[in-house]
């Protein structure tokens, strides 16, 4: 076996943060499914801006699609569930073998919706409907408003991945949403199995402080963060909360690392990939760490469920020590997260547009 192919054996989920037309058509998606245990894909803003804006794979679409009329965000999201309905259907298999539970890709709402929770509400149903896919999750935010969206859209049947979580405060935050929804149904008579993910962002917490902290602690802070979250998740699930909801049919809310791809050119680059290892978990991998890892990564040591609270605890008091206050900072990278979302999708928009006006002879 491969390293992917050994983490995949050890229980934890890959999937792959990345996607582009071209991917999906030449068979690169197949092959990463079939020799790495692939079994999801993710997407933002910022992949959608690369992939529409540094290809020309989308070209023709997009003639079409401006020539009926299309633009803007109706535009992309015609172009994006175009390519993503079809990984969706590649991973179907898995989607099904793992009655639910794996075997997903996922779509963004708007990032200018970060604040509005009705719209978002509105634009999760929207295009859950539009992809008409069983395994296909919506991305929101876990902001303040986010938070509330998500709980409604559980509700009411959408599939959700919680996106821009930092901390284990805010981890458990997207939990109570999800778990108060499945509550909800299940007092209503509904299935309670509606399938939600909640997306841990990592290697970004190092990049924050790696000017404020001494050699000693650079690219420790993030993998403390994941480890205080896992323990967290782990506790919720022996909850008895929860587990009467999954007495009753529920899923887990499935604890996915994102941004794990190594920042720091000085660290491995398989470093977040191989100190994430851990069962019943989500890795979801940039297309560069991924071949990196499958190349030269090691599956050396699984993090442990049932590590001692006090661990990742002693280090992070160190950081605190340092005067990181990781609970302003958890604040400001879920804010800087949303921005940045909502800056790429200025420019993909922004992008798209200028690209159906080239293509139709225009000016």
């Amino acid at each position: 076996m491969n390293p992917l192919q050994q983490l995949h054996a050890a229980g934890q989920s890959l999937w792959l943060d990345q996607i582009t037309r071209g991917m999906v058509a030449d068979g690169t998606l197949r092959r990463y499914i079939d020799e790495f245990s692939v079994t999801g894909l993710t997407s933002n803003p910022t992949i959608f801006q690369k992939a529409i804006g540094g290809t020309r794979f989308y070209d023709e679409a997009i003639r079409h699609k401006t020539a009926a009329g299309r633009s803007g965000e109706t535009l992309f999201f015609e172009l994006a569930l175009e390519d993503l309905t079809q990984a969706a259907d590649l991973f179907l298999p898995a989607h099904r073998r793992s009655n639910g539970v794996d075997g997903w890709v996922s779509l963004e709402v708007s990032p200018l919706l970060a604040d509005d929770a009705p719209a978002t509400i509105e634009a999760a149903r929207a295009l859950h409907a539009q992809a008409a896919r069983p395994n296909l999750f919506i991305k929101i935010p876990g902001t303040e408003a986010g938070l509330r969206a998500i709980e409604e859209s559980v509700y009411h049947g959408v599939p959700i991945n919680v996106t821009l979580l930092f901390s284990q405060e805010q981890y458990l935050a997207a939990a109570e949403a999800y778990l108060r929804a499945i509550e909800r149904r299940l007092a209503d008579g509904r299935d309670p199995r509606v399938a939600s993910v909640a997306s841990l962002f990592v290697s970004r917490w190092d990049v924050a402080v790696k000017d404020q902290v001494t050699p000693a602690l650079q690219n420790r802070l993030g993998v403390a963060i994941a480890e205080r979250t896992h323990l967290a998740y782990r506790q919720l699930l022996a909850s008895p909360r929860w587990r009467r909801l999954a007495e009753a049919g529920a899923l887990p809310q499935r604890l996915l690392w994102a941004s794990t791809g190594t920042k720091d050119p000085a660290a491995p680059d398989t470093f977040y990939v191989e100190a994430l290892a851990v069962p019943d978990t989500i890795n979801t991998i940039p297309e560069a760490t991924l071949l990196a890892f499958a190349d030269h990564g090691r599956v050396a040591k699984l993090m442990s469920a049932d590590a001692a609270a006090g661990e990742p605890e002693r280090l992070l008091e160190q950081f605190r020590q340092a005067g990181i206050d990781t609970a302003a900072l958890a604040r400001q990278l879920q804010r800087d997260g949303a921005d940045a979302f909502a800056e790429s999708w200025q420019h993909l928009l922004t992008a798209i547009g200028a690209k159906g006006e080239q293509l139709a002879g225009r000016p």
